[in-house]
């Protein structure tokens, strides 16, 4: 069946168009193609446990009209986009990750008994139009065939409906409206103009789209069985990206810009064994190891220094690890460097050690901290004791790690972002949560309270975690950690 959606209009194409437009052309380009078959696939494994979290929302927002769109393409310059990246809470929604359309729009529609989900896409174009083949930003000749409507369906185990029918949805659309705010400005805003209207008010209330991103948010935070096989397959595929980079390591140490060198081996493994990387690739040298988001990553690997690798890689579905490990480039560190290594990794077993069912989120900083201070203390860097360092209006230590020591992590990076405070960092632990562990030490290079030994360098050690029923798992503890594991890994 043809596509009755508008086909839009191609950018900064018109002035450079070479499109044959005769209506030979296109009756001739029009005939000759062999059937499709689209035997409907079976339900992909995720489809299940979609079905259950789209009950989960449906129950805490009875009666109301819920939009969940996937955005649209994102432009790079000009006429190139961005790849395309459906919206996290979307994803998890639908079960539908790298292989999902741009431009779809989930929308749950109130019934008596709760709500009927349906995923609204562009789905193929006929060959009686001219899209397939002079569309540059959505033609099968240019970015490859999409699914049929049943094709979807019969995959994703969720009623489908072309992206035309949600103009109808649209014009149903009230003030008790519910949409995910930040997937998709243009839907949103056609959104707001008619909850504006229907309220007959010149202010718009948005505090019902706060709750519904938060209750997306904290509905993730307990991973399901699914997203948990999903999480040890991406980190089993990043140790495998942190064992490219060691074997090419000569030719990383051998380029002026061997941090990009690390980028890209890493991101090789990403785009083989899944979809891409889940954050830009952290590959910090030197003194570079000291900037907490250094990305440029354009400087060189120097023998002697230690290099802080802070990558992961996200799946098809989305999920993905973070993972950080600190290498010596020379292949042995330095007393020193081992020194401040070693530190680094009894504050994140303290950490670990700490963690099972039933604690508080903000223990887990807690008992890091522990250590870091004692340690900093120690080596004569605090200008008080670790004690008094440790009391909320001191925090000497805390010069040397700016940053929190756990994040929650599944189909975002920094995953369930939106959710309160008193379930986040005040939240009790339970079973099937996943975050990471990382601390770190950071000396930067011109910092004065510390002896010159330690300036510029930067360590960083980061797992990911499961809480299981008894305690917890470190889902990366087969990727090298202490500083001899690291030293006969880089052998």
């Amino acid at each position: 069946m043809a596509d009755s959606t508008p086909s839009p209009e191609p950018r900064a194409t018109s002035n450079r168009s070479t499109t044959p437009v005769s209506d030979t052309f296109a009756q001739y380009i029009s005939s000759q193609w062999a059937d499709r078959p689209d035997a409907p696939p079976s339900p992909r494994e995720q489809s299940s446990f979609a079905a259950d979290r789209r009950a989960r929302i449906s129950a805490m927002h009875p009666g109301k009209r819920l939009i969940i769109p996937a955005g649209a393409a994102k432009t790079r310059s000009n006429d190139t986009d961005y790849a395309y990246r459906a919206h996290s809470a979307f994803a998890w929604l639908t079960g539908w990750g790298a292989d999902s359309v741009a431009g779809s729009v989930l929308v749950f529609e109130p019934r008596d008994a709760g709500h009927d989900a349906t995923v609204y896409f562009r789905e193929t174009a006929g060959r009686d139009t001219d899209e397939f083949y002079a569309n540059p930003d959505v033609g099968e000749f240019w970015t490859g065939p999409r699914p049929s409507l049943a094709h979807v369906a019969a995959d994703l185990g969720l009623a489908t409906a072309n992206l035309a029918g949600f103009a109808d949805v649209l014009d149903k659309v009230d003030a008790s409206t519910l949409i995910v705010r930040d997937a998709d400005r243009d839907v949103t805003d056609q959104v707001d103009g008619r909850r504006l209207l229907d309220a007959d008010s010149e202010a718009l209330e948005t505090d019902g789209d706060t709750l519904l991103a938060r209750d997306l948010s904290e509905l993730r935070l307990v991973k399901d069985s699914f997203e948990v096989a999903e999480m040890r397959a991406a980190v089993a595929a990043t140790k495998q990206g942190f064992d490219d980079v060691i074997a090419d390591l000569a030719a990383v140490v051998a380029h002026a810009r061997g941090e990009r060198l690390v980028e890209g081996t890493f991101n090789r493994r990403a785009r083989a064994e899944g979809n891409t990387v889940g954050y830009d690739t952290i590959a910090a040298s030197g003194p570079h190891a000291c900037i907490l988001h250094w990305t440029r990553n354009d400087g060189p690997v120097v023998p002697g220094d230690l290099i802080l690798i802070d990558a992961g890689i996200e799946l098809d579905s989305y999920y993905t690890a973070d993972i950080t490990r600190t290498l010596p480039v020379s292949g042995a560190f330095t007393d020193v460097q081992r020194r401040v290594y070693d530190a680094v990794r009894e504050a994140a077993d303290a950490a670990f050690a700490v963690v099972r069912p039933g604690i508080r989120f903000k223990e887990i900083h807690a008992a890091a901290m522990q250590v870091i201070a004692t340690r900093t203390a120690e080596w004569g860097l605090l200008p008080v004791t670790a004690e008094e360092s440790l009391q909320q209006d001191q925090q000497y230590h805390r010069r040397y790690m700016v940053h929190g020591t756990s994040h929650h992590l599944g189909i975002d990076v920094h995953d369930c972002a939106a959710a309160r405070r008193e379930l986040y960092l005040e939240g009790v632990l339970e079973a099937g949560m996943v975050f990471t562990i990382e601390p770190g030490l950071y000396f930067q290079p011109d910092d004065l309270s510390v002896p010159e030994e330690y300036r510029g360098i930067g360590v960083r050690i980061e797992d990911n975690i499961l809480v299981t029923e008894s305690g917890a798992e470190n889902l990366s503890i087969g990727i090298p950690r202490t500083a001899d594991d690291v030293e006969a890994w880089l052998r």
